[in-house]
C-alpha cells in the first residue's frame, strides 16, 4: 500500500530583545551558566511579572508579515508541567486567544508553489537548558540545569498539517527563517537554539483524508535534521503499519549521528496541561491605529525582493532566489551594484568564488572581510581589462586575507594583464616555434589544437595575457 505523510510544524524562535519577556535579566547568548537570573524568572514567591512591550511589538511584525489576524484582545495563560527546566512548574504562555491567528506561508519546492496555512503565532517564555552529562538524556547519568534561558521570550509558529515531505518542511522553514531574519525581531540561528523546531508526522494511504495517529519529533535543530527526520520518521511509521502494527502517540527525538528517531515519552494531549488564564498578567488590549503604525514599519520582504531582483536587475529566477534567502546576502549584493558593478557579474560572484570563501570560513556576508566597495571594484578591473576573470580568481583570496583593495593587490603583486599587442605578439612567436606538432594539427584543420597553444602562452605569461588578444593573434599568424 502506498502512503503519504502529513506534516505540521510548531517552530519555537527567540526574540531579539536585549530584557526577558517578564523581567529585566539579559538575554545575551553564551554566558556562564545561571547568571541571567533573578527572582522573577526563577518564579519566587511574591515575585510578579511585567510584560515586556517589545515582544507584543515584534509579535505583532510577524503576524502581519505572514497575513494573519492580529486579535485586538488576548491574553496569556499558564501551561501546567513538571520539568527540571521550568523552575516555576508552569510556562506562561497562550492557549484560547493568542496574538495572531490564521495566517499563511508560500513555498516553492522543485518549481512548484504552495500555500501552507497556518493555525496561529503566540506569545510565550522560554524553559531552561538541561545539560546532559552524555550524548543524549537517555545516555546520561546526570544532567545540569542552566536557568539563563528561562524567561527568554519566544514565538511560537503552529502550521496546519499542510506538508508532504521532509523537502517541504525544509523549504517551509527556510522561508519562516528568511521573513523573520528580514523584519529584524530574530538571528534565527538553528545552532544557537534561537530557532528550534517540532515537527508533528503520521502518514496515512494516498489518496484517503483521515488523519493517523501522529508523532512529534521536538528540538530538532538543524534544516538537514528536519528533512532528514520527518522522511526516516514517515517511512518508520509506514513500515510499521505495512507489518501490521499501531502507531501510538508519543514524543521522540532525533538522533543526528544515526540518522533515526527513538522513544522520548507517551505524547500529551492539551488538556494534560491543565491550561487556565494567568491571574498575574491582565489580558492585552490592542488598537487599530498602533497596528497600522507596526504594519508601516514593515520591510520589503523576501519575495518582493526577489522580483525586483528579477525585473529590475535582470537576474535569473534562481540567481535573485539564492541572493535573497538572507537579508544580509542581499543588502551585500545590492551594496556591490551600487558601487558600479553590474548586476549579473555581481551575483556570479557573489554565488562562486565569495560564496566558496564565506563557507569555507563559516562567515556572513556582513562579516566578509572584502567590502562591497572593494568587490565592485574588482568587477570593474575585469570589464576594464585591467586583469582576466582568472587572475581575477587569485586576487580576492589575497584581498580577502589583507583586507586591501583589488587595484592595491594587483599592482602590488604584478597581475596587470598584458594586452598590448607587441608584448604579446613575441611570445605567440616563441609557442608556435615551440609546438610544431599543434600548428601542423591546426593548419590540417584541427581546429581545437589551438586551445593547448593557448593554454601554453597563458602558461608563459603566468595567466596574465589577454585571453581575446591571444586568440586573435593566434589566428593571424596562423593563418597568416
Amino acid at each position: 500500500m502506498k502512503y503519504e505523510a502529513v506534516i505540521g510544524l510548531e517552530v519555537h524562535t527567540e526574540l531579539k530583545t536585549k530584557t526577558k519577556i517578564f523581567c529585566g535579566c539579559s538575554t545575551e547568548f553564551g554566558a556562564a551558566p545561571n547568571t541571567h537570573v533573578c527572582p522573577v524568572c526563577m518564579g519566587l514567591p511574591g515575585c510578579l511579572p511585567v510584560l515586556n512591550k517589545e515582544v507584543v511589538h515584534f509579535a505583532v511584525k510577524v503576524g502581519l508579515a505572514f497575513h494573519c489576524d492580529i486579535l485586538l484582545h488576548n491574553k496569556f495563560d499558564r501551561k501546567n508541567y513538571y520539568y527540571p527546566d521550568l523552575p516555576k512548574n508552569f510556562q506562561t504562555s497562550q492557549f484560547d486567544l493568542p496574538i495572531c491567528l490564521n495566517g499563511y506561508v508560500d513555498i516553492d519546492v522543485n518549481g512548484e508553489e504552495r500555500r501552507i496555512r497556518l493555525t496561529r503565532i503566540h506569545m510565550e517564555e522560554d524553559a531552561g537548558k538541561l545539560v546532559h552529562g552524555g550524548t543524549t538524556i537517555n545516555t546520561s547519568d546526570y544532567s545540569d540545569v542552566d536557568y539563563n534561558r528561562t524567561g527568554v521570550p519566544l514565538l511560537e509558529i503552529v502550521s496546519e498539517p499542510d506538508l508532504r515531505s521532509g523537502e517541504e518542511a525544509r523549504a517551509y522553514l527556510e522561508k519562516l527563517r528568511s521573513v523573520i531574519q528580514y523584519l529584524g525581531v530574530s538571528d534565527c540561528r538553528l545552532e544557537e537554539g534561537s530557532m528550534r523546531c517540532d515537527a508533528n508526522i503520521s502518514v496515512r494511504p494516498a489518496g484517503t483524508d483521515k488523519l493517523g495517529t501522529k508523532a512529534e519529533i521536538k528540538n530538532i535543530n538543524s534544516l538537514t535534521g528536519v528533512q532528514k527526520g520527518i522522511e526516516y520518521e514517515a517511512v518508520r511509521q509506514a513500515r510499521v503499519l505495512e507489518e501490521g502494527g499501531r502507531i501510538i502517540q508519543e514524543t521522540r527525538g532525533w538522533d543526528e549521528n544515526k540518522g533515526v528517531t527513538f522513544s522520548q515519552r507517551v505524547k500529551e494531549e492539551s488538556n494534560d496541561y491543565r491550561y487556565f488564564p494567568e491571574p498575574d498578567l491582565i489580558p492585552l488590549e490592542l488598537s487599530e491605529q498602533w497596528i497600522e503604525e507596526v504594519r508601516r514599519e514593515l520591510p520589503e520582504m523576501p519575495d518582493a525582493r526577489r522580483k525586483r531582483f528579477t525585473e529590475a536587475l535582470g537576474l535569473p529566477e534562481y540567481d535573485a532566489a539564492i541572493l535573497t534567502l538572507e537579508k544580509g546576502t542581499a543588502d551585500y549584493f545590492e551594496a556591490v551594484v551600487a558601487a558600479g558593478a553590474e548586476a549579473k557579474a555581481a551575483a556570479n560572484w557573489m554565488l562562486g568564488d565569495f560564496a566558496k570563501k564565506l563557507n569555507e570560513e563559516g562567515l556572513t556576508a556582513r562579516e566578509s572581510p572584502v567590502t562591497p566597495e572593494n568587490l565592485a571594484e574588482l568587477i570593474s578591473l575585469i570589464d576594464k581589462g585591467t586583469i582576466s576573470g582568472k587572475i581575477a580568481k587569485q586576487v580576492l583570496p589575497e584581498m580577502w586575507r589583507s583586507g586591501e583593495s583589488a587595484a592595491a593587490v594587483v599592482e602590488k603583486q604584478g597581475l596587470v594583464q598584458i594586452s598590448d599587442e607587441g608584448e604579446l605578439s613575441g611570445i605567440v612567436r616563441k609557442i608556435i616555434d615551440a609546438n610544431p606538432q599543434s600548428v601542423a594539427d591546426y593548419k590540417a584543420g584541427k581546429k581545437k589544437a589551438i586551445g593547448f597553444l593557448v593554454g601554453q602562452i597563458m602558461k608563459e605569461t603566468k595567466g596574465r595575457a589577454n585571453p581575446a588578444s591571444v586568440n586573435e593573434l593566434l589566428i593571424k599568424k596562423l593563418e597568416g
